[in-house]
Formats: structure tokens, sequence, C-alpha cells
């Protein structure tokens, strides 16, 4: 599948960033391969040797231009037409406070066991990120800038530098 271009962030020689074209978090990134493969042990040598710099240019740029208290990134699926790809999700402030005031979501507090289980986790609040401003027609008001200005700003701040001559 084709990502329009004004959702793509950057792009190394292995890998693009774009924004995720279904959500309306901004900074809601996608790391996805140009290689047409699902598994890791498929890319070259090169591509993997990209990723793990990338994946920490790209959580840098969301933690000191976005202000993301967290930045959660992660695999899910294997739908046809899409080669492998990672989700890297930002939790601003705003997010975790929509979270704690949804009632609906306080259900999951029931699954936490034992001393030293903590009240939410990145699994819970990535599922709230995912019902709520990927899937729901109406998704929460963002705080901050929007996707757009977000992909704009994410663009300047994580230009790789020209080549030295």
């Amino acid at each position: 599948m084709e990502i329009p271009q004004h959702f793509h962030v950057v792009e190394t020689a292995g890998w693009l960033v774009s924004h995720r074209m279904n959500s309306a978090l901004p900074g809601y990134l996608m790391i996805s391969s140009k290689t047409d493969t699902n598994d890791l042990s498929d890319l070259s040598e090169d591509a993997l040797a990209e990723f793990g710099p990338l994946l920490a240019r790209v959580q840098s740029a969301l933690k000191r231009e976005l202000n993301a208290q967290r930045v959660y990134i992660s695999r899910y699926g294997h739908m046809p037409g899409y080669p492998i790809h990672f989700h890297v999700i930002p939790i601003y402030g705003w997010v975790e406070e929509l979270f704690w005031k949804d009632a609906r979501y306080r259900l999951l507090e029931n699954f936490a066991e034992g001393p030293g289980e903590t009240a939410t986790d990145g699994a819970e609040l990535t599922l709230f990120v995912w019902r709520e401003f990927c899937e729901r027609a109406e998704p929460p008001p963002v705080t901050g800038p929007s996707v757009s200005e977000v992909i704009q700003l994410l663009r300047q701040a994580m230009r790789f530098p020209a080549p030295q001559a």
C-alpha cells in the first residue's frame, strides 16, 4: 500500500517514517521497511543497521519537539500489502489525563493483581490511543498542534544532515 506523500516525515535508504494515516493523535508515527517482507531476518544488514539509530532519532524528536512524556514503540499486525512496520506512539500529559477521566477504561484496573502492579501501563494507553484517536469517528479534542502541523515540525526536526564532501 502506498502512503500518500503528505504523511511522509523522513526516510532513509531502507525505511520510511510517516504519520499514521488514520490517527488523529499528532505524532503517531509508523516506521515501515522499504523491503516487502514481514520478517526482520529478511532485511539487509544495511537496513538493520539504520533501524536502531532511526528509532532513537524518532523517539528523541517526539520528546524534544512535542514534549511526549513517553514513547511506545511496537510491532503489530501482519496485514497483506504492508511491509514490516513499527508503531511509534507518543503519550502526552493531556492524553493520559483523557485516559484517566474516561470511566470506560477504569475497568482495566480489575486486571492488575499483586504488589508492584501499576494502575495502568503501556498496553492500556496504547489501547486507549487506538480506540479513541484511530477508530472513533469523532476523536477527542487535541491539545497542541494538529496532525499536519506536527508532520511539518517533525520534517524539520528530523532532517538528516547533508553528506560531508
